[in-house]
């Protein structure tokens, strides 16, 4: 075969090739759009040119601090500027930016710091006194740097290090800051969860942050100078790479220190936001707040989610309230959301109850996605496209993580076969759409036969007075294990278990009606998650107490 002649002397240059990095999204927004609100906390309002000038003069100082190529700056902030400027100014040094979860343990912290090798920690004075506790514990002793956000009203630790604001006004505001020498460079790490181990360190890299910035606006249609409201913690999948789409479409960003609905109701009306993320919780705050704290919204504002699908009635209230949600799906490892529930025209003219069934679904991939399908992960072929036939969720493209840190093996078994491995098990409708029905640790075996815990949730959010609700396996003597469900009851709302089960009945095979219901507080994690594996714990010991 010969060789492709349009490869002869036609060579990649510097004139021709550059590394793709979301970082030069931020120094355009500055150089076209200088005077532009980039950031808006409180009483602060920072402009573009202000924006790119503190992430470069942190760029300059962490360099001074010995912070090179590959090395680990960790953050454990709330939304704050400070927060937006090290997810520029750590890469723009090369470093590689970790952000914290700000409700993790002191010894899970540990485990992260000492993993990822970090050198250097930039800690939001809410949080100094879990960080000390922590570097207690980990066997790294990076140089801590601590943020006075002006925001903050709660008691502060004394500390006798470096200030950030110091830090920031000793850099250099025309800093040179450094490229990625390749895009495949890691951009960022973040830990799973560690629900069944250790986290593992997932790595992000340039090329990958860039496309999914790029894609968030893209595949939304996100215009530009949008105002995105911070109700999705930035330590999360960094903001679902939030903090670079702003600054590819010249928004603006509305910081948020805590998730409360007063202050998200006044900035949505006040600050005339536009866009923003999170779980179906939040939905419940924003429409659960009493109406001398709900604002009337003179415009529509989108809100994503990518969690459990919303009731259909939360639906239909945030739709009343002024809010379109769209319906999102990713990982960790596929730097947030990559899927969208991407919505037809005419499906708005169908019934409330269909609309929320197509809402329920988490969709298509993302523009910058290559690959999305459901497997059969024993053979790896494609599951029939009927809407029943269970299979993995998989994921090949270029927004997929490059890999886990230090940890080979799991690397190679998540890509297996040239997909990767959600974990997630799901159906494939005939219109390409896909449905997930369970994660693959979460399907309930009763009896032999596979019960989906989305399913019965499913029905247990069509219960009115029901909030929350979530289904585990619990041990059977005879069964093996049967669906166990916790349910978090509406305000004011009271339920006995035998009123729920004749509403499973009535809607769920024998074998999938819950043989036991717990009305209780449903424990969540920090960006809204339920945390079955607390759940399964429970129904452990209520099974061991029968």
């Amino acid at each position: 075969m010969s060789a492709n002649p349009y490869n002869t002397d036609l060579d990649r240059t510097p004139a021709n090739h550059q590394p793709l990095t979301p970082l030069t999204f931020l120094e355009r927004a500055a150089t076209v759009f200088p005077v532009h609100t980039a950031i808006i906390h409180g009483p602060l309002r920072r402009s573009y040119a202000s924006f790119y000038a503190r992430a470069r003069q942190l760029a300059s100082a962490l360099a001074d601090k010995g912070i090179g190529r590959g090395d680990t700056v960790s953050a454990i902030l709330p939304n704050t500027p400070a927060m937006l400027e090290c997810h520029y100014g750590v890469p723009m040094c090369g470093g590689v930016l970790h952000s914290i979860n700000t409700r993790l343990d002191a010894a899970i912290i540990a485990f992260q710091l000492d993993h990822a090798m970090s050198k250097l920690v930039i800690v939001d004075a809410e949080f100094l006194p879990l960080m000390q506790e922590a570097l207690v514990l980990a066997e790294v002793d990076p140089l801590v740097i601590l943020v006075d956000d002006p925001e903050y009203d709660g008691a502060r630790m004394a500390f006798d290090g470096p200030d950030y604001e110091d830090i920031v006004a000793g850099g250099d505001p025309a800093f040179d800051w450094l490229m990625p020498e390749d895009e495949w460079d890691a951009i960022s790490i973040n830990y799973t969860s560690g629900t069944t181990g250790d986290p593992k360190g997932v790595v992000s890299h340039h090329r990958g942050a860039y496309l999914l910035a790029q894609g968030n606006a893209l595949t939304t249609s996100m215009q530009k100078h949008a105002v995105y409201l911070w109700t999705l913690p930035m330590f999360h999948c960094n903001g679902w790479c939030f903090p670079w789409t702003l600054s590819a479409i010249i928004g603006t960003h509305v910081c948020l220190r805590q998730v409360r609905a007063e202050p998200i109701w006044n900035a949505l009306a006040d600050e005339k936001v536009t866009h923003l993320c999170g779980a179906p919780i939040i939905m419940s705050l924003l429409i659960s707040a009493p109406s001398d704290v709900q604002r009337t919204l003179d415009h529509t504002v989108q809100f994503f989610t990518a969690a459990a699908p919303p009731p259909e009635k939360l639906l239909a209230d945030m739709k009343t309230a002024g809010f379109d949600v769209t319906h999102l799906y990713g990982l960790t490892e596929t730097y947030g959301p990559a899927v969208v529930n991407d919505w037809h025209e005419s499906w708005s003219s169908l019934p409330g109850e269909e609309q929320a069934r197509l809402k329920s679904r988490q969709g298509v991939r993302y523009l910058p996605l290559e690959g999305l399908d459901v497997l059969d992960p024993e053979t790896m072929e494609p599951v029939p496209r009927d809407g029943e036939t269970m299979g993995e969720v998989m994921f090949r493209g270029n927004v997929v993580m490059k890999g886990y840190f230090r940890n080979p093996s799991a690397t190679q078994q998540a890509f297996e076969g040239g997909w990767f491995h959600s974990g997630d098990l799901g159906v494939i409708h005939p219109d390409g759409y896909i449905q997930l029905k369970d994660r693959s640790k979460d399907i309930i075996i009763s009896g032999g036969e596979n019960i989906s815990s989305i399913e019965v949730e499913e029905v247990l959010y069509s219960y009115p007075a029901i909030e929350i609700a979530a289904v585990v396996a619990m041990p059977h003597e005879k069964w093996g294990e049967t669906p166990c469900a916790f349910i978090e009851l509406t305000p004011g709302q009271e339920i006995d278990a035998e009123t729920l089960r004749t509403w499973c009945r009535g809607r769920l095979a024998a074998y999938k009606v819950p043989g036991r219901f717990v009305v209780t507080t449903i424990p969540r994690t920090s960006t809204g998650k339920i945390q079955k594996f607390a759940l399964r714990e429970h129904a452990k010991e209520l099974a061991a107490q029968s």
